[in-house]
């Protein structure tokens, strides 16, 4: 193989490590635990940009959730959140927060998704 086929071949799979590593593992590690205020609510901002940030929220069963959703981009994929396991399905207008109100009635781990299931962030009830 010549030198300028290896140093592509090389390339390329740095290029697919790297993607790989970014959408499977960065930021992954970040949990945010949602406070309670003043009315017995657990609440926490998530905010949507490619992405969810935080990946992963912790709250409390039993208790009111109330994830707002800060939804700062306009791409199709990010216009709609998804949890499954609660029966929700809700539109997200672009530069808008919006809020989801639910109570987890019981622990374990729970996705959360755009419409498309491209997007993917977790709660965490405990």
């Amino acid at each position: 193989m010549s030198p300028d086929k290896s140093l592509v071949l090389l390339a390329g799979l740095a290029a697919v490590a790297w993607i790989n590593w970014y959408f499977f593992v960065a930021g992954r590690r970040v949990v945010a635990t949602a406070a309670a205020s003043r009315n017995g609510v657990q609440e926490i901002a998530i905010e949507v940009q490619g992405g969810y940030s935080p990946p992963t929220v912790r709250v409390r069963r039993g208790e009111p959730v109330r994830l707002i959703f800060d939804r700062k981009e306009t791409s199709g994929c990010s216009e709609e959140i998804v949890l499954p396991a609660f029966g929700i399905r809700k539109f997200l207008p672009a530069f808008s927060r919006t809020a989801v109100e639910f109570t987890p009635p019981d622990a374990g781990r729970f996705e959360f998704t755009c419409g498309m299931g491209m997007l993917r962030g977790t709660l965490v009830v405990e």
